[in-house]
């Protein structure tokens, strides 16, 4: 896991709680995997830019 070990990844999880507190948590969580899924979903679409571009010009 990003040669992270187990101590490491309990310190991060720690000191995230201490930063954000235990009910921000879920929303952080919520709003990390929403950027993340509209940043998949962005670098996916020049594929498919590009493949109907190249059609167009034939």
């Amino acid at each position: 896991m990003f040669g992270l070990g187990w101590p490491e990844v309990i310190i991060i999880g720690v000191v995230t709680v201490l930063i954000f507190g235990p009910k921000k948590i879920p929303e952080l969580g919520g709003t990390i995997g929403k950027t993340l899924r509209g940043f998949k979903d962005e670098m996916s679409k020049p594929e498919d830019e590009d493949l109907d571009h190249d059609e167009d010009d034939r």
